[in-house]
């Protein structure tokens, strides 16, 4: 008996390898991306003396637009508090160590005190943070989560957890506009309790129809490589998709999209948002990124919204999250409306574009390559991500 023993498999040593195969098998495999209900709350709105938390969950941030942003707060008449770790510098870009990122998410999240969090910036590294806060963490105090760009990962957590977040303007923009823009004013009447009706134009690209469905999305750079993870939101079942992005190839944002459509997200999708596609130069023989996406989504019967002021843009109008919102176009425009609670004001996007434009005149006759200079030195002082 014991000469036959030692044929048997040790299980300690064969288990490994079971899991590895099973998680190759194709079963496996399209459990990942079985689709899941997403139920968000809003989180309390806001009262005058309550405190917003300022951190860096990217990049690092100049502490001049921290401290414009924490006097904006306070003259809507909020009280700031600052991550601990928000001054600190990592490998020249990061705003201190994944860790210390980490810490200061966790410590706004969890401070029942602290009503709503306000990203400093974008850049890069919230991917790493991913599955290392629990949905039970994000959901326990429910708060208003601002931030647009690589926040966009940190929006999807906010979805998965059950949480409504806000993409919208950040500090370093904040600062820059001293919080007079038309995108900041939204984010401060969001956090006080007044929900903005979109009606945007008509647009060449545009598919009409009506839509209904949670709002998930962002950075199409940024959501796309956490598809399949426990922090991925367009895996909800009924879901209105927005996308933007930022002086990406037409050739990089073509490969993403057909990652989404490999993953099944465009058979979720009850419509679909396509926001500021800046500094993104057509080619691939299409005139714009707008009609290269159609030729994808001509196949689903969704409507389709183009030119939505969201991204990176001059103008940023905040978008809520993890909502759900009713998508409307027809021949003459459309509108987005959140179904959330709350007093409403309907903006005209057109009208926002409009307010935009002085900011841009001065650089318009500038030569091409001064303007290119100015582009690549906003980038690094935060003001594109």
């Amino acid at each position: 008996m014991k000469c036959f023993c030692k044929f048997i498999p040790d299980y300690r040593r064969i288990l490994p390898l079971l899991i590895l195969l099973a998680s190759c098998s194709p079963r496996y495999a399209q459990s990942l991306r079985q689709p899941v209900a997403l139920s968000c709350v809003e989180p309390a709105f806001l009262k005058p003396g309550d405190k917003v938390a300022l951190i860096s969950p990217s990049y690092h941030t100049p502490m001049e637009n921290v401290d414009a942003a924490a006097k904006i707060l306070r003259d809507w008449g909020l009280e700031s508090v600052v991550g601990a770790h928000v001054g600190k510098v990592h490998r020249g870009r990061y705003a201190g160590t994944t860790q210390e990122r980490l810490a200061d998410l966790e410590w706004a999240l969890a401070d029942p005190s602290i009503k709503a969090i306000l990203c400093n910036r974008g850049g890069y590294g919230t991917i790493r943070l991913v599955n290392k806060l629990s949905p039970e963490a994000i959901a326990a105090h429910p708060k208003w989560l601002i931030g647009f760009s690589d926040i966009t990962t940190l929006h999807a957590m906010e979805t998965r957890s059950g949480v409504i977040s806000l993409h919208a303007t950040m500090c370093s923009l904040m600062a820059k506009s001293r919080g007079r823009d038309l995108s900041s004013t939204l984010v401060r009447n969001i956090l006080y309790g007044t929900i903005p009706v979109y009606e945007t134009p008509t647009h060449p690209q545009n598919r009409p129809g009506h839509g209904r469905g949670t709002l998930v999305g962002g950075n199409l750079c940024t959501f796309t490589p956490i598809l399949g993870t426990d922090a991925d939101a367009t895996l909800g079942e009924d879901i209105i998709l927005f996308i933007e992005e930022v002086e990406e190839d037409m050739s990089h944002i073509d490969r993403l999209v057909n990652t989404l459509l490999l993953n099944g997200v465009l058979d979720r999708c009850k419509g679909v948002i396509l926001g500021e596609f800046t500094g993104c130069k057509a080619n691939l023989g299409f005139g714009s990124v707008e009609e290269m996406i159609g030729t994808y989504l001509k196949d689903y019967d969704i409507p389709v919204l183009c030119g939505f002021p969201a991204g990176h843009g001059d103008v940023n109008l905040p978008l809520l999250m993890g909502a759900t919102v009713d998508l409307d176009v027809t021949d003459t425009g459309a509108t987005v409306t959140f179904d959330v609670p709350g007093q409403t004001r309907r903006i005209r996007t057109a009208d926002a574009l409009k307010e935009s434009q002085p900011l841009r005149v001065d650089e318009v006759d500038k030569p091409a390559k001064f303007v290119r200079f100015i582009d690549f030195r906003r980038h690094f002082e935060g003001i594109r991500r």
